[in-house]
Parts: C-alpha cells; sequence; structure tokens
C-alpha cells in the first residue's frame, strides 16, 4: 500500500504572508466560501436555474442547474450536498464548474422529505441535518443516477458525468461509486470511506480529499485505499496538512490552512474531472 500524501505544513508566518499577497485574488479563482456564496451567485454571469428532474417509481428531484459558456458540448459534474442539504454554497459551487466548462446539476436530495413535501429550504439547518442522516442510501443512488441519465441526455450536454460530494456528499459520491457502474469520476471532499466488501464494486477513478486535522474521516482512508489497491482500482488520495473538517466551505478558518488546502485541492478537481470526463 503506497503511504498517504499529506501536504507539507507551512509555517504560520510564511503561509500568512503568502495569503496576505495572494489570498483576494486566490478567492476569486476558487468557489465561494459559505460567507461568499450569495454575492457570487448574484455576480454570475451564468445561466442557472431550478429544473424538477424525474425520477424511478414517479419520483422527482428538484435540482439547480448551471450551464457553462461554451459551443460545443460539455461533460456534466453532479454536485452532491453536505448533511446540511442544498444551500447557496452547493449552488455556489455548481456555479464554479461551470465557470470550468462543465454542466454542473446540483440535486436536492431532500426533495419531498421536509414538511409539506418540500425540499431543504422548508427547514431549518437542524431539521436537514436531521432528515439528511434519515435518507436511504439505495434512494439517494437511485436519485443520483435519475439526474446523472436526465442531465447527460440535454443537448448541450455530452454523455460522460462524474460525481463530487463534500462530508455526508462526499462519502454518497464514494459509495454512488459502487453501484454506477457507468460513473466516469468520482471526487470525494473530506468524506468517509465505504466499507472495505463494498470496494470491488467501485469502477470509476477516485480522488480523496482531506483535510490534515480530521482524524475521524482520515481512520476511513488507509482500509480502503489499501482494498483499492489490492483490487487494481484508482483512488488518489491528498491530505492537506492543517486544514480542518469542510475547508472548501470554511476557507477562511485555522489561520489561512482552509484557503491553502482550498487553493491545492480546487485545481486537482478540475483537472481530475478533465482528464476522466474530457475537456
Amino acid at each position: 500500500m503506497r503511504p498517504l500524501r499529506p501536504v507539507p505544513r507551512l509555517s504560520v508566518l510564511a503561509l500568512a504572508a503568502v495569503l496576505a499577497v495572494a489570498g483576494p485574488a486566490l478567492a476569486q479563482l476558487l468557489p465561494a466560501s459559505a460567507d461568499t456564496a450569495r454575492d457570487r451567485l448574484n455576480a454570475s454571469p451564468r445561466h442557472g436555474e431550478w429544473v424538477s428532474v424525474p425520477a424511478p417509481g414517479g419520483d422527482a428531484v428538484e435540482s439547480w442547474i448551471v450551464y457553462p459558456e461554451r459551443a460545443d458540448a460539455a461533460p456534466v459534474v453532479v454536485v452532491i450536498h453536505e448533511i446540511y442539504g442544498l444551500t447557496d454554497w452547493i449552488r455556489a459551487v455548481a456555479d464554479e464548474f461551470a465557470s470550468q466548462g462543465f454542466i454542473a446539476i446540483a440535486p436536492d436530495l431532500l426533495t419531498g422529505k421536509g414538511p409539506d413535501g418540500g425540499r431543504t429550504d422548508s427547514v431549518d439547518r437542524d431539521g436537514a441535518v436531521a432528515l439528511v442522516r434519515g435518507l436511504a442510501a439505495d434512494e439517494v443512488h437511485a436519485r443520483l443516477k435519475a439526474v446523472a441519465d436526465w442531465t447527460t441526455a440535454l443537448p448541450a450536454a455530452a454523455d460522460s458525468y462524474g460525481t463530487v460530494g463534500f462530508c455526508w456528499g462526499g462519502r454518497t459520491s464514494f459509495t454512488f461509486a459502487t453501484s454506477d457502474a457507468e460513473l466516469g469520476a468520482a471526487v470525494v471532499y473530506y468524506g468517509t470511506s465505504p466499507e472495505s466488501e463494498a470496494l470491488a464494486a467501485v469502477g470509476a477513478p477516485v480522488l480523496g480529499l482531506y483535510g490534515g486535522d480530521d482524524a475521524r474521516v482520515n481512520a476511513t482512508i488507509p482500509p480502503a485505499q489499501e482494498r483499492l489497491e489490492e483490487l487494481g482500482k484508482s483512488f488518489q488520495v491528498e491530505i492537506f496538512d492543517g486544514a480542518g473538517h469542510g475547508f472548501l466551505r470554511a476557507q477562511e478558518g485555522r489561520e489561512g490552512r482552509n484557503l491553502a488546502a482550498s487553493s491545492q485541492a480546487w485545481p486537482l478537481t478540475v483537472r481530475f474531472f478533465r482528464e476522466h470526463l474530457g475537456s
């Protein structure tokens, strides 16, 4: 088994000096943080809209889709939300994927689960967490597959797609790779790994991006890495030293280390999808 690859720790003074010069410009090259998501969405030049995606059994999934500005067909990225449901931050992440040339769609997996059949915006944050914890994996996977199939059938879309998820969504991105043979690539942001017995079904290459100060999640990496290597499957792991859980959302945190992690993780994500889905 290859050793995990932590990104070396910069001294606090060195990191502070870099961010003091590059921080504002760097932030514009990354997805919004939770604090800046609404402003970035309001300023986006791209076309984003709510769509209702048909799913099996008469189900439908309300989803936020954003289109890139390009002349040819675009590969698809399905953006899987955190345990907090489909927030403005997740919509802003989808918008940033569109800026990189992908059709990005973020399904609200709480569609129909809230009061009176509502979605994420029908409950508060604690309510969203409780509802997400109650979701059944089989239903989630069926909805993700329906969203991927619907989106790749659009005239502006190519037939290749990948998933990316954050925290709960990161684990879901990884577990979806065990159930969908057509998946082109999966990116996991600080999500726990599936159990070893499920990993034989992984077909797509997986990129895992983790904060170094996230022991709960990171304890699940070595068993998955060892098993996938035994199976000859691709699992690229990057651990960003000093960053915390949720670093892409909380870029302002941990004395600049979350921003430093984000500045490395995001280009890796875009490059990974371009390599495996097409550019």
